[in-house]
């Protein structure tokens, strides 16, 4: 007897979905690029990161974030590292992408982010020392994890053309 397939794909059960999030380690003689910002009024450490928008790959959200939050215009040199966190402030549960990026050149004029205040670079230990003011721990340990060489090809992650066949 031929099972009969009625399950349309507005039938399948809601899942949990994690935010999806890019973050960008971006070093230059010894110092790292972090923006200044303003999170629930109260002003944070962060490295350039955001969310991944509808149709995006990762790679080109990371140099979006980037470039939006500092003014830097930065090329990938790889995938330092996918983290996954549960925010003890808002219980909310991300899975992050974090990727080095070399920087190309700056454009001082480039409207940043609402809520950034601004760019700024700092070496290992100021960033360190800013502990209290950092967004969050993924910060510092992409940083060490960047700086005990772990380093994934840009390659390690790829997409599907979008409309690629599936059940």
């Amino acid at each position: 007897m031929a099972i009969q397939e009625t399950q349309t794909l507005t039938d399948e059960p809601r899942v949990w979905c994690p935010r999806v999030t890019v973050a960008t380690v971006v070093p230059q003689d010894d110092r790292f690029l972090l923006v200044e910002e303003i999170v629930h009024g109260r002003t944070v450490i962060n490295q350039p990161a955001g969310h991944l928008e509808p149709d995006e790959t990762l790679q080109s959200a990371a140099i979006r974030e980037t470039l939006e939050e500092t003014g830097w215009h930065v090329e990938l040199d790889c995938l330092v590292g996918i983290q996954q966190w549960t925010s003890s402030a808002s219980g909310s549960q991300f899975v992050r992408f974090t990727f080095a990026a070399r920087p190309l050149r700056h454009d001082p004029s480039h409207q940043l982010d609402d809520g950034i205040l601004r760019a700024l670079w700092l070496n290992r230990e100021e960033i360190a020392a800013a502990s209290p003011r950092l967004r969050s721990p993924l910060i510092l340990s992409s940083i060490d994890d960047w700086l005990g060489g772990r380093r994934l090809p840009l390659d390690s992650i790829s997409r599907l053309t979008p409309g690629t066949e599936s059940i």
